[in-house]
């Protein structure tokens, strides 16, 4: 027995030893726990109890060429509740479904709902948020933030676009420059209890934003104010389904005014529109409308078929919508059969008022012909005939090398979303009569941005140019913090050439088809135009007209199309004098000056 004791006893020890040094441990491990991680543990239990509220930054503005501010920022609220500080949520519920105009059932969903935080409603008017602000409910949040505010209403809203309730932009220039115009949202942090109670006496944290910067464009609000004006007379005057119009510098490609009316009401952009209804179902309403039949159609339009229409009456035709240009697009087919030599402004041609292409007989808008002409009267007389015969004469090869030369198969490269591309034919698939079409402007397709860019380019001394609105981005006080380079495009034609489009372009407003757009005093150039729809037989045209000032040196661009008008439907008639009425207004505005001497149009 006596041996067995030291036995245990070193086995005594040895435990004793072990918990000392698990003690060791322990209080080791607490020491640095506490001490050594005291920081982040006390952090975590911050974060365990901090409540989290956003605040929205003021967007950048965006302004004018001239510092016209287009579209601007309200201070509005958001009303929140937290569930678990509510003392008496049917006094709550009554409030805020009275001053906030909803109904008590969604009302008391919302406040019923047991969350952290729950948001009823947001871009309050700030009257409203201050009202009940007053009231002191308990678990009722009332944050101050921003609201998109657009002071021109319904101007160039294609253009700007607009926000959505998370002040994100949705279409135009909002959605292009979003990163510029955003900012950065700001927080409040508030204290509470294990259960979610505001602890009493704790200061809240705020995390102010950072407000966004604002972006110059182009435009200008007075250009844009004359061509709005021009566009909703035609589309009046000529019932027509719309009217597309830009005017550009065509030197650097500044836009200086886009419209597609009928626009929309920025600062309601999600009810359809009174025009827009009436265009799109008039004819179902023909015989109704006096028994609010537009009313009923709106009110009837829900789901997939409303958010279609909304897409449709936010389009911007200018660079979503594609159509056949029709002889608008000659000036091409003039400019490629000059630079490559196939023909000179005084060649002569036979017009008998059609042309055999193949098996084909392919008509002039004269159809008794317009007898012998020099290719500078065809030009005048927009003779189909021979700018076939020029465009035979280049041959599909050719033809196709300045379509690619000229820019017309890839995008502009406009700084606006959903830019369309142009629908041409296969260069394998075009023969001698497609090729007859195609040189006379129909066919394929393009965009109205892409044809006048490429007449600013093949008028301009032969530079491509990027059409484009954004000028430079500036902080709130004015600070310039960036300039938009855009560079200078390549050559694609030489300056001969450019210089005889110019005087061929001019002779044709000068006399020829497009007098209804001649100014005394102004050496204008120009091509109208006249294109029926596909499909053909219905009875649809669009009528358009592209003419730039002063002939000799432009300065600036004007392009107008005009879909579906009733009535008179010839470019020439309705669609040139638009372009002459807004020249009147801003060639004087922009400092352009009548020459001395400018001889007359012909009657």
């Amino acid at each position: 027995m006596q041996k067995t004791r030291p036995f245990h006893r070193r086995k005594i020890l040895l435990i004793f030893a072990i918990c000392m040094l698990a003690l060791v441990f322990l209080i080791g491990r607490l020491a640095y726990l506490m001490i050594g991680k005291s920081e982040y543990y006390a952090s975590l239990a911050e974060d365990l109890h901090e409540r989290e509220r956003s605040i929205k930054a003021a967007r950048g503005r965006i302004l004018d060429r001239n510092g016209t501010v287009l579209a601007d920022n309200q201070t509005v609220c958001t009303v929140s509740v937290v569930h678990s500080q509510i003392t008496n949520a049917e006094t709550v519920i009554e409030v805020l479904s009275e001053a906030l105009g909803m109904e008590e059932e969604t009302v008391r969903t919302r406040v019923e709902k047991v969350s952290s935080m729950e948001r009823i409603k947001s871009n309050v008017d700030k009257e409203t948020g201050d009202l009940i602000r007053s009231y002191g409910l308990d678990g009722v949040k009332v944050d101050e933030d921003y609201r998109r505010y657009y002071p021109f209403g319904s101007m160039a809203s294609k253009v700007l676009g607009f926000t959505g309730a998370d002040n994100q932009g949705i279409i135009g220039l909002e959605v292009r420059y979003e990163e510029v115009l955003s900012g950065t949202p700001g927080t409040i942090l508030t204290l509470t209890d294990a259960r979610g109670i505001e602890i009493e006496d704790t200061a809240e944290t705020r995390v102010e934003p950072i407000a966004g910067d604002d972006l110059v464009i182009s435009l200008d609000y007075n250009i844009q104010q004359y061509v709005e004006q021009a566009a909703y007379n035609v589309l009046e005057e000529k019932q027509a389904d719309s009217v597309s119009i830009l005017v550009m510098n065509p030197q650097n490609g500044e836009i200086y005014a886009m419209t597609n009316v009928p626009e929309f009401d920025l600062n309601d952009p999600y009810t359809l529109t009174e025009m827009f209804l009436e265009i799109t179902y008039g004819d179902e309403a023909s015989d109704e409308a006096e028994d609010g039949f537009l009313e009923t159609a709106a009110a009837a339009l829900t789901g997939d078929e409303l958010q279609n229409a909304l897409n449709q009456m936010w389009r911007n035709g200018c660079i979503n919508d594609t159509y056949e240009p029709g002889s608008t697009f000659k000036i091409i087919t003039a400019a490629a059969g000059l630079e490559e030599g196939v023909v000179t402004l005084d060649d002569t041609f036979y017009c008998p008022g059609y042309k055999l292409v193949d098996d084909r007989r392919i008509r002039c808008h004269k159809t008794a012909g317009h007898g012998s002409e020099t290719f500078l009267e065809a030009a005048q007389n927009s003779c189909n005939p021979v700018f076939i015969e020029v465009g035979l004469r280049l041959g599909v090869d050719n033809y196709y090398k300045y379509f690619n030369q000229f820019g017309l198969n890839a995008k502009t490269g406009i700084d606006l979303p959903g830019e369309a591309a142009t629908i041409m034919h296969q260069k394998e698939n075009v023969g001698q009569v497609e090729l007859a079409t195609i040189s006379f402007g129909q066919s394929f397709q393009i965009t109205p941005i892409q044809l006048i860019t490429t007449v600013s380019s093949i008028i301009n001394g032969g530079t491509r140019v990027t059409p484009h609105f954004g000028v430079q981005v500036e902080s709130r006080d004015g600070t310039l913090l960036e300039v938009y380079q855009y560079g200078e495009g390549e050559r694609i034609l030489s300056e001969e050439t450019s210089e005889t489009m110019r005087d061929l372009l001019e002779q044709v407003v000068d006399g020829g088809s497009g007098k209804n757009a001649y100014i005394e005093g102004y050496r204008i150039g120009g091509k109208t135009a006249t294109s029926e729809t596909l499909p053909r037989g219905q009875g649809k045209y669009i009528s358009s007209f592209i003419g730039f000032a002063p002939a000799d040196a432009p300065q600036v661009i004007c392009l107008c199309v005009i879909n579906n008008p009733q009535g008179t439907y010839y470019g020439g008639t309705i669609a040139a004098p638009v372009v002459k009425e807004i020249f009147e207004n801003i060639l004087p505005y922009l400092g352009i000056e009548k020459t001395e001497t400018v001889a007359s149009a012909e009657e």
